[in-house]
């Protein structure tokens, strides 16, 4: 019933009338209102004082030959309002309009008023604090209170602080969450009762906890917002980040590993070989007990398969499998696939975001991946059938970076890069964090980004440099080492620098 003696919905938070226009009890309301009458005195089941029940001009009566308790309203100015009045059954009826926050006509203006969900709670606030400090009430419960704190906004602007003391359940902490923002920043507190309510704390005897709630009640902070000196457990952690190593030691002098929650890029111009780089990682990771899905949207998973299992026998395998017999196949695919630690994509042309998205939330929950191999962003985009490239990625980007926190693992994306004006990426062109194809979100969005170079024409075109173009782990970017393509086994081995030719500085007279 709201507070002018109609209904209300506590599900959709919606005023409602019940059939013809007269309120529960047969009260015609538009003409003088007939309060009922009644008495303050003690409610003992609650622990309710008489002396607080006088203050509060909360009283106990009989309406229509039942026993009842009023909660008075009044104005400003004193005027009784209206009433809510409160059957054995627990159901309620509200006489006359009920102005305002329940006991607000008590109260000035202050330090501090706590707000609770419902009379009764006030009450025994009240109580628990000799009837000295400000306390009011919502008039409609939890789901009424987001509306009345609404229209109280120029009477709790008169206080300093504003605690916040609905009942500690889903609905009380959902209209904390909707009430707070609505109030004056910095001036919101949170009281959390061990209990379900002040009441029930007052029932207990627990009028200290009940106190020591409202006087250690939290500041409230939008979500996100955090105060440095909150943070010294998390300080005091000297926990190392989790980190697993790349396979290659220069690599991880620059990224210090890869770690989960992260989402690493690599790029590269066509053919340079950013597929080769990823199938290495996800090998190496293998071999070290990890769980890894790969998602190879530009080859079948036989390919895939046979790629993985050519860098265990160190042959060209998916080239050709002539020399190598069944028993040592055999032996390298228990060796590689047993464990049951890899999971591939068969995407059968099925690259739509969504789909993908879903995919990589099953490998993380229900297969326990920790890393996954997503190669390459570019199909995924070019599926979509919209010709806004760059918006698609934004999309992907995001949907993606948000799926590495949510899910708690490491992202391994392959993209492509844009072709550089002069020389192309395939003839050793250096990359750059501009040149990523499609969207600035794509930088923005990943933790690492690592470059692929290589001149294919050149003195050694099968030298590729891994350039780490940005790194929001530690800062450091740069050349991360080279890798040399060996076409007889087909692997990615670790390079010394590249000889520029250049003869050092001669400083002699002769």
């Amino acid at each position: 019933m709201d507070h002018e003696g109609g209904t209300f919905c506590f599900a959709c938070n919606k005023p409602g009338r019940p059939s013809g226009d007269r309120p529960s009890g047969g009260r015609n309301i538009s003409k003088e209102v007939q309060f009922v009458s009644g008495e303050a005195q003690a409610l003992v089941k609650r622990g309710i004082s008489e002396d607080t029940a006088k203050k509060w001009r909360y009283e106990v009566g009989t309406d229509h030959g039942k026993p009842v308790q009023i909660a008075n309203y009044y104005d400003k100015n004193g005027a009784l309002t209206g009433q809510k009045i409160r059957y054995p059954d627990k159901t309620f009826r509200v006489v006359g309009k009920l102005s305002g926050l329940y006991g607000q006509h008590l109260w000035g203006g202050g330090k501090r008023i706590v707000i609770t969900e419902g009379e009764i709670d006030a009450l025994s606030v009240s109580q628990a604090q000799n009837n000295s400090w400000p306390v009011v009430s919502v008039p409609n419960g939890a789901a009424g209170a987001k509306a009345s704190i609404e229209k109280a906004l120029d009477y709790l602007d008169k206080f300093e602080e504003i605690v916040l003391a609905f009942d500690n359940d889903e609905p009380g902490r959902k209209a904390s969450a909707e009430c707070a923002p609505l109030l004056p920043p910095g001036r919101v507190k949170i009281a959390a009762w061990p209990l379900k309510d002040a009441s029930d704390l007052l029932q207990a005897g627990r009028v200290k906890d009940l106190t020591t709630a409202i006087w250690n009640a939290a500041p409230w902070r939008p979500d996100g917002i955090v105060n440095a000196a909150d943070l010294w457990d998390s300080i005091a952690d000297r926990t190392e980040a989790f980190s697993v190593p790349y396979p290659w030691e220069d690599l991880n002098s620059v990224t210090y590993g890869l770690r989960v929650g992260e989402l690493v890029t690599v790029t590269a111009g066509s053919g340079v070989g950013k597929s080769a780089i990823v199938r290495e990682v996800a090998h190496h990771l293998l071999k070290r007990g990890e769980r890894v899905g790969m998602l190879m949207l530009e080859e079948s998973i036989r390919r895939t398969a046979l790629g993985m299992l050519g860098l265990e026998l160190n042959t060209r395998l998916h080239v050709s499998m002539a020399g190598v017999n069944d028993s040592d196949l055999r032996a390298a695919f228990d060796r590689t696939f047993s464990s049951g630690n890899l999971f591939l994509y068969d995407h059968f042309g099925s690259t739509e975001i969504d789909n993908l998205l879903s995919r990589v939330r099953y490998l993380a929950h229900a297969c326990k991946c920790r890393w996954i191999i997503l190669d390459h962003i570019s199909i995924v985009v070019s599926g979509m059938g919209d010709g806004d490239e760059r918006r698609l990625i934004d999309n992907a980007m995001t949907a993606l970076r948000t799926l590495v926190q949510e899910l708690g693992i490491g992202l391994i994306l392959v993209t492509h890069l844009k072709r550089p004006e002069g020389k192309g990426h395939e003839e050793g062109a250096l990359t750059s964090l501009s040149q990523l194809r499609g969207s600035a979100s794509i930088a923005q969005l990943s933790d690492i980004v690592i470059g692929a170079e290589r001149n294919q024409q050149g003195d050694r075109p099968n030298l590729t440099t891994l350039r780490v173009l940005k790194n929001r782990f530690s800062g450091d970017t740069g050349i991360g080492g080279y890798l040399e393509y060996h076409k007889d086994t087909g692997r990615l081995i670790e390079a010394d620098a590249p000889d520029t030719g250049d003869a050092p500085p001669d400083d002699s007279e002769f």
